[in-house]
């Protein structure tokens, strides 16, 4: 994920990026289903769908933390 990606994620509400971070976990679940089945291709995929999911949880938590300490930030 290139900066310009982080910097889009952190211009999103909290609820759209808990959406992503749904639809990233679906992906995660989804592809590691895949890999125990001998059906995935590109093993890539899983560490990077995985880092993306743990920047998300990342923006959200400093969101959060925003909040706390400046009110609706």
């Amino acid at each position: 994920m290139k900066k310009d990606d982080l910097s889009k994620l952190r211009e999103l509400t909290i609820p759209e990026l808990q959406q992503k971070a749904r639809e990233a976990k679906e992906e995660l679940f989804n592809l590691r289903f895949q890999l125990r089945t001998g059906h995935l291709s590109d093993f890539s995929r899983v560490r990077a769908v995985r880092r993306a999911y743990a920047r998300i949880v990342t923006v959200v938590s400093e969101k959060r933390i925003a909040e706390a300490t400046h009110g609706a930030a």
